[in-house]
């Protein structure tokens, strides 16, 4: 079901148009990953659209056209689409005169960043995260919960280290800052962070601002309005 907020939001049709699932269950909410595209849409003062769709949608073949695996998020923008949420909120912090260094060497800077927090710091935060909330087998779960939580304690002990006494990782805050903070609130399930309270102020630092304030409510209130028809078919 295509959501009526994207004609309700622009009058007929938007330009950003940002799809996002129209409900999870309570311990994903707040978590999914169009998160962080509405965040950085937020930041750059950009008006979007959410097409809102469900779990039985996502397989479907007007989604796969948008997103060929079968998740969320997707956007369409400036005449295209994309997927993958770093790679959108790289582009959304390119259309923002705010969200990226303008100086070359601290931009590369700020891709390196980018990367870490996709492919160095969230696959063990993930995994934490699939140990803790997927597996039903609660031996093999206590088997394997210290191996996972030892490598989040490790990248949280280097990534403290290299942030040292900055506010953001590569001078003010930019898209880095975006996916490293919506990564580490991943950890919210547990007391890793505060370990780590350099990293705990960081992440305090980032969720203070006003377009993650927005962010947020604006995904919760999609999961609030639809509750109803998932509490009716439990």
């Amino acid at each position: 079901m295509q959501d009526a907020s994207i004609d309700d939001a622009t009058g007929g049709g938007a330009s950003i148009v940002v799809t996002a699932y129209d409900w999870v269950p309570s311990f994903a909410q707040g978590h999914v990953r169009d998160l962080r595209v509405r965040w950085a849409l937020n930041e750059a003062d950009l008006p979007y659209a959410a097409r809102l769709i469900d779990h039985q949608q996502k397989t479907e073949p007007e989604h796969l056209a948008r997103q060929p695996f079968a998740q969320v998020p997707a956007i369409e923008m400036d005449g295209g689409s994309m997927f993958e949420s770093g790679a959108i909120v790289w582009s959304i912090a390119e259309a923002s005169d705010h969200l990226l260094p303008k100086d070359p060497a601290t931009r590369r800077q700020a891709l390196t960043w980018t990367f870490a927090a996709l492919n160095t710091v969230e696959p063990v935060v993930a995994r934490l995260a699939e140990v803790v909330f997927f597996l039903d087998d609660e031996e093999l779960k206590t088997k394997l919960r210290p191996r996972a939580v030892a490598a989040v304690e490790t990248r949280l002990a280097q990534l403290q280290t290299a942030l040292g006494d900055r506010d953001h990782l590569v001078g003010d805050f930019c898209a880095p800052d975006i996916l490293m903070a919506t990564v580490l609130r991943d950890l919210g399930h547990s007391d890793l962070l505060s370990h780590y309270p350099a990293l705990a102020r960081y992440l305090e630092r980032c969720t203070a601002r006003p377009a993650f304030q927005r962010a947020l409510g604006e995904q919760l209130e999609s999961f609030a309005q639809n509750a109803h028809r998932y509490e009716r078919a439990a």
